[in-house]
């Protein structure tokens, strides 16, 4: 480091350098994640051109050169020369931070951009970008390289009198800048199909050119649909789910909700369409005036309880699926990425909005009401029993006390950052991964058999079962609506389960158990899965280890011509391996490979798990049979 820090030391990055320089400063890192955010950082603007209610198509392309094109019908980038820069504002807004007509109220009442930079960003970070706008009868064109010009604005020869209006953008994420550079058609889809419910009535499109893959999405009922989806196969309590859309003191409040038979609670609430994950404001309003609501009327109806029972929050949320979506013109976010809202305002519009309307729907409509409330009174009672079954037995049980359990091999790093909890199937596995183990960072807890499905049990029967209390006590950090991350014990959570069916639906359970019990472990990006090798192949001295069917056919290759003289061990389960080979293959970091697991779309992982984990036999066979064809490992 040098000492000498003055005038020379001060970098100045022009235009756009300083995004090329820091990436992730404006959409969040480098990884798939990031590149997808270029995609929605496009298809956003179309959006607000749709809530201005200039626009009702927007069409996404995957292109097979990598590169990807949205087109809309909205009233196109503004092209005549800007007034204070010197050139057309076309240029201005694809080039300038910070420009852009959503700083003030006139072009856009209400934008999720409200930051300015997000087209600007999307062109920096591409190895090129080419925009063309529809506008006035003529088409307008330029290019840029890597964020900066490749020419003018020119008009393009041939196209006039053009009667499409719009903007089209195309461009090719930098492979300088991105660890990879292609598009997930699923993971789009996720994103597009949220924007049209929470855009009712606007059409999107799009098709993957590398395989033909196609879709469309388009609700007239908005996030009314958006709930029924959620809630397939979830036995809802009533038909057609609560609603409202209203737009009161500057903010369009749109509230949709429904509860079903289950056990969990699927709360998304949004504004200006940007999933607000940590809340804020709006769900506060929403919460609040939810139970006020609920317990009004319980207490209104005395023969219900004899007035003597009062429903929390908790109470009140099991079973319930909602979306909060509100539309203002100055949101106010936490954070660059726009996790939590907020607007004090908005809570206590949210709040009346709600209030008034629920409580007209629970007094117009008596058979639904008594539907939900009785839902919410035995919810009440069972988390009553629960309480004083506690208190009964509060120093006698290890969850209370916090008591590690017995068969918890532990580490003696308590750093959180530093540390591991491998989850292994099985009493054997469990004994060779814990002479395996590197004692100090590592800690083993064996499972005997298979875990509860909390998807279909009651709350009750899920902390009555064993082997989920002693991960519940394990980890540490409690459980539900009172798991608390800055209480976890250890900073990676690594479930290690044979290759083969039993341990893929071990496997399964334990996902479950964490999204709907621990979601924060999820979300945090702490839990992982251990990846043994399949194969052990021996030529004299030589041992390989191959960790699928695949790789042993490359490795046999490296091994020599003849297959014959190569010994191919295929390992069932983690318990034929000794703790030396458990170690060098699977539990040292070094050499290991392990499978982050990462939660991008909540909505999505909450209807897959419902369908392959609830009651509903149906839905699970219809898809298996629409991914059937995909399967690339199966044991059978």
């Amino acid at each position: 480091m040098s000492d000498t820090y003055d005038s020379g030391s001060i970098q100045v990055l022009k235009g756009l350098e300083g995004v090329r320089k820091r990436p992730a400063m404006y959409i969040g890192g480098t990884s798939a994640e990031g590149l997808h955010h270029l995609v929605y950082e496009v298809v956003d603007n179309a959006v607000d051109e749709a809530m201005a209610g200039a626009c009702d198509d927007i069409f996404v392309e995957l292109l097979s050169d990598g590169s990807c094109k949205v087109t809309d019908n909205g009233r196109g980038i503004p092209v005549d020369l800007h007034p204070t820069e010197g050139k057309s504002s076309l240029e201005v807004v694809m080039t300038v931070l910070h420009a852009g007509g959503k700083f003030d109220s006139e072009s856009y009442k209400v934008s999720g951009g409200l930051h300015g930079v997000g087209v600007s960003v999307v062109n920096a970070l591409s190895e090129w970008l080419r925009v063309t706008v529809f506008k006035n009868g003529k088409a307008h064109f330029q290019e840029y390289r890597r964020g900066i010009p490749a020419g003018e604005v020119r008009l393009i020869s041939g196209a006039e009198e053009v009667t499409q209006r719009g903007t089209v953008v195309q461009f090719k994420p930098d492979p300088e800048i991105f660890e990879t550079c292609e598009f997930s058609f699923d993971t789009l889809c996720s994103r597009l199909r949220e924007l049209a419910y929470l855009n009712r009535g606007l059409q999107i499109r799009i098709l993957d050119e590398r395989d033909s893959s196609k879709n469309t999405f388009k609700y007239e009922g908005g996030i009314l649909e958006f709930v029924q989806w959620m809630n397939k196969g979830k036995s809802p309590l009533h038909e057609p789910p609560f609603s409202v859309d209203v737009e009161r003191d500057g903010v369009r409040v749109e509230v949709a909700l429904q509860f079903n038979e289950g056990f969990t609670s699927n709360v998304f609430s949004f504004a200006n369409n940007i999933h607000t994950q940590e809340g804020g404001t709006h769900l506060s309003g929403f919460r609040s005036a939810l139970t006020r609501s609920l317990n009004n009327y319980l207490q209104r109806e005395t023969k219900t309880n004899g007035g003597k029972l009062s429903l929390s929050g908790d109470d009140v949320r099991e079973g319930l699926t909602a979306v909060i979506s509100v539309k203002l013109s100055e949101p106010q976010f936490e954070g660059q990425t726009k996790a939590k809202l907020g607007n004090s305002e908005v809570r206590s519009v949210v709040e009346a909005v709600i209030g008034d309307y629920l409580t007209d729907y629970l007094d117009q409509r008596p058979t639904e009401a008594k539907a939900i409330l009785a839902k919410c009174v035995s919810t009440a009672r069972t988390r009553e029993a629960m309480r004083k079954a506690r208190d009964v037995a509060r120093r006698k049980s290890a969850l209370e006390s916090g008591t590690l359990p017995g068969k918890l091999a532990d580490c003696s790093d308590r750093d959180p950052e530093k540390t591991e909890l491998y989850l292994v199937e099985g009493d054997s596995a469990g004994g060779s991964a814990k002479q395996a183990r590197d004692r100090a960072f590592q800690a083993i807890l064996p499972l005997k058999g298979k875990i509860l499905n909390v998807e279909k049990a009651t709350p009750t029967k899920v902390l009555g079962n064993d082997e989920v209390r002693t991960i519940i006590t394990a980890i540490g950090a409690g459980y539900g609506t009172d798991f608390n991350p800055e209480k976890v014990r250890y900073g990676k959570i690594i479930i290690m389960t044979d290759a083969d069916v039993d341990g893929a639906h071990i496997r399964t359970l334990l996902l479950t158990f964490f999204y709907r019990k621990m979601t924060d472990l999820l979300l945090q990006g702490r839990i992982y899965i251990a990846q043994p090798p399949l194969y052990l192949l021996r030529k004299g001295k030589v041992a390989i280890y191959a960790y699928d069917d695949h790789e042993r056919e490359q490795k046999l290759a490296q091994l020599g011509d003849d297959p014959s003289k190569v010994y191919i061990q295929r390992y069932k389960g983690l318990g034929e391996m000794n703790p030396e080979q458990l170690w060098e293959t699977t539990m040292d970091p070094v050499s290991r490979t392990v499978l982050k697991v990462s939660l991008e779309d909540a909505v999505e992982a909450d209807r897959i798990f419902t369908i392959l984990m609830g009651d509903e036999v149906e839905l699970r066979r219809q898809f298996i049979e629409t991914y059937a064809d995909t399967v690339t490992n199966l044991d059978v």
